[in-house]
């Protein structure tokens, strides 16, 4: 591949960035749009958070469980960093609701609980939080199809599963997505005008805080006011100027037509684009990021033109981060334009990813992002990076807790 086909101007991402601000402020205007704006009616204590909960973290491949303590002067987690267990498996054909149930148990059964408390369950898949902190699954993603799980509850039928099996252990659940979490963990600064929870690993997801007032979909029997906390599910956004790369891509995936801009974007899918990049090539089955970045730090071990491409595909990603990141902001200032200081909590292995013969992932993001701040005429906004350790614990234990 002689052309570099991923490649994208600042006017594209410029386009990118309008056509993403566009989307959100449609998904907060009428349900099951292409970015669909989830409200999540848990409402975040930014201090006096006391207790303990266990939480439970289903990601894309991993599983984490520990214990959070709020009592002292900042919170405990125990283990350190919780355990952790690979649920890969899950996307086996005939994986059902009891293994997924089974699965968890057996890791919560590693720690010693002396007490009842609650359940913060973060579920990082497509959910619609319900008034009762549960949520309902909408969709799989991340080549997960249990599909019994569809359009029922998820929190409800855990909790009953854990307190059969452990004697009443537990005495309630709320289920929040990863990147509700990581903005929840943002709060710990309480030193902004707005925030953002962001993830780009195994896939991808933005989060933030947006007034009810705003988003025009809120039955107003609710009674919401205030900020609410959205996840936005931007995996599926369809951005502008892909290829027909990840037309291949798309096409091959067995969620055909949705999440697009993830399917550009995270760790899941980066391989794959490297590999339909050579469609004459054989590469192993399992062609993930890992093996793509392990490709841009070893280059003396690999083909030249995979190298070359790596590193296009590397940078592609986050640009189209930046990009998705300078339309939510683009939102976030049409709602208040006093804004001046935002607080962005980033999760995942791509974000911050490191490249020995080049800028790392994160560098990209933010100088790219700086770039369409400034063609946007917002030069004054600042964007204040954080990597909260065991943001995803304290987020959602935060949200069990409040």
């Amino acid at each position: 591949m002689e052309k570099n086909i991923f490649e994208l101007h600042t006017g594209q991402l410029k386009e990118i960035s309008q056509s993403f601000q566009e989307k959100v402020e449609a998904g907060l205007s009428q349900k099951y749009m292409e970015v669909q704006c989830i409200p999540t009616f848990i409402r975040p204590k930014t201090n006096g958070i006391k207790g303990e909960a266990l939480v439970l973290s289903l990601g894309g491949t991993n599983c984490r469980a520990a214990t959070v303590d709020f009592n002292g002067e900042k919170p405990v987690i125990h283990p350190e960093n919780g355990f952790k267990k690979d649920l890969s498996i899950m996307r086996t054909p005939g994986f059902t609701e009891k293994d997924l149930f089974k699965e968890q148990a057996d890791l919560i059964n590693e720690i010693r609980l002396d007490k009842k408390m609650p359940i913060g369950y973060c579920f990082s898949y497509p959910a619609e939080s319900m008034l009762d902190g549960d949520a309902k699954l909408i969709r799989w993603t991340k080549g997960v199809d249990i599909r019994k799980m569809l359009n029922k509850p998820v929190g409800k039928p855990l909790l009953e599963y854990l307190n059969g099996k452990n004697g009443n252990n537990f005495t309630y659940i709320k289920v929040i997505n990863d990147t509700i979490a990581s903005l929840f963990s943002s709060l710990t600064y309480n030193d902004s005008d707005a925030y953002i929870g962001l993830i780009v690993g195994t896939g991808t997801n933005m989060a933030t805080f947006i007034n009810a007032n705003k988003i025009k979909k809120l039955d107003p029997m609710l009674n919401q006011r205030g900020l609410i906390p959205v996840n936005l599910e931007s995996g599926n956004f369809l951005p502008p100027h892909l290829t027909s790369i990840d037309n291949i891509v798309d096409a091959l995936s067995n969620s055909k037509g949705a999440q697009r801009f993830e399917k550009a974007v995270s760790g899941m899918y980066l391989g794959e684009i490297l590999k339909a990049a050579f469609p004459m090539d054989e590469f192993e089955k399992k062609f993930d990021t890992r093996k793509l970045t392990k490709i841009m730090n070893y280059p003396d071990l690999y083909k030249d033109k995979y190298v070359q491409v790596a590193h296009w595909i590397y940078q592609r990603s986050a640009q189209l981060v930046a990009a998705s990141l300078a339309g939510l902001i683009l939102v976030l200032y049409s709602h208040n334009n006093s804004i001046g200081k935002i607080r962005l909590v980033a999760e995942g292995s791509i974000f911050w990813s490191t490249n020995r013969n080049g800028k790392s992932y994160k560098s990209i993001v933010m100088d790219e992002l700086r770039i369409l701040l400034n063609e946007f005429g917002l030069n004054d906004i600042q964007v204040l990076l954080d990597k909260i350790d065991n943001a995803n614990l304290i987020g959602t234990a935060i949200a069990a807790l409040s």
